[in-house]
């Protein structure tokens, strides 16, 4: 179906057996026009679901869309956006496509969407001011890309099972003045995979995230830090924070997390700790330098190297990041941290 006609609905339909050109975006819906609902609707056997071309103020609800029965790189996209603004993608649910793709497209609204059994859950490339939110994004190889596009907002959404090769729960590039908040990624190899921030006035915010039972938690590109990473709850990863130089992960502004590796105490009970959460770098110096080694990650030998080096290290271990007031349960049963009004180091 071709929509070309503003203020059009289609409701309640089914749509199957696209044709299968990649190079023509053979989809289930192409639409070039404004204000238009898209709503309720199965699309199975369709190479593209809906394509939305230089199409504006739409509202696409309640759908479930399927690509064909490929291998998942041949697989056409649940959904595209080119040069499309201001749509709003509500309660979808999409399964076994390539990817969901917004090229030059702002100021959208991804709202309360699944995605799982595909490529790529989300990729916005040179799409500013787009929020996502309150979607499921699982099993998939990668949860959300975000490439050159500013201003985007990222809060309340379950990215989780992102095993497969090296798949990571987010993922940035380029990108300025990006709120990730209230999130919670777990079981993936990399929770937050992203580079430092080029623009020291528009840093990228992580608070309030739950990072759990990933490879890695956070891990960051770059030179220098300068985001701000407080009020998060890690538990249960491998590494909590790694960076591709000491001064990346060092040099972000970290305040008010919760660690669930914290050696100390909270005597007065205020939610803080009384020292601050100091990780150095000791055997993970080994294998995040020497990618052969990372097989033997977690086995007897690792473990047997770390504990040499912390109780007698040959040279003084290098300080990776340092939380000064990291977070703690008030009791046992508020495991909820509340940051509140704490200061940021400077």
């Amino acid at each position: 179906i071709t929509v070309r006609a503003d203020g059009a609905t289609l409701r309640g339909l089914r749509i199957v057996n696209s044709g299968g050109s990649h190079n023509t975006v053979d989809s289930g819906i192409l639409i070039e026009a404004d204000n238009n609902l898209v709503e309720n609707n199965v699309l199975e056997d369709v190479l593209f679901g809906i394509h939305l071309k230089k199409a504006n103020d739409n509202t696409l609800r309640g759908n479930s869309i399927s690509s064909l029965d490929r291998d998942i790189s041949l697989r056409g996209d649940g959904l595209r956006m080119w040069y499309s603004a201001d749509n709003l993608i509500e309660n979808n649910h999409f399964a076994r496509i390539r990817d969901i793709v917004a090229s030059n497209s702002a100021d959208n609204r991804v709202l309360g969407n699944t995605i799982e059994q595909s490529r790529i859950g989300m990729e916005f490339i040179f799409s500013p001011g787009n929020e996502i939110a309150h979607n499921t994004i699982s099993h998939n190889t990668t949860g959300i890309v975000i490439v050159y596009s500013d201003e985007i907002d990222i809060h309340h959404n379950r990215i989780q099972h992102m095993r497969k090769l090296t798949g990571s729960g987010l993922s940035f590039k380029e990108s300025a003045d990006v709120s990730i908040r209230d999130n919670q990624i777990a079981h993936s190899n990399t929770g937050l995979l992203a580079n430092s921030s080029l623009d020291p006035e528009n840093i990228m915010t992580v608070e309030g995230n739950l990072f759990a039972y990933n490879v890695l938690g956070i891990y960051f590109h770059g030179e220098k830090g300068g985001s701000i990473i407080r009020g998060n709850h890690f538990e249960n990863n491998f590494t909590d924070a790694m960076g591709s130089a000491s001064t990346t992960i060092r040099g972000n502004k970290w305040a008010g997390n919760y660690w669930d590796q914290y050696q100390g105490f909270d005597r007065n009970h205020d939610g803080t700790g009384d020292r601050p959460h100091n990780v150095y770098l000791y055997s993970e110096d080994l294998w995040a330098n020497t990618p052969m080694s990372r097989f033997f990650r977690g086995s007897l030998v690792m473990d047997l190297l770390d504990f040499a080096m912390r109780l007698a290290p040959f040279s003084s271990p290098e300080l990776k990041y340092s939380d000064p007031f990291p977070g703690m349960p008030v009791d046992a049963n508020t495991p909820v941290i509340t940051v509140g009004a704490l200061p940021l180091p400077e």
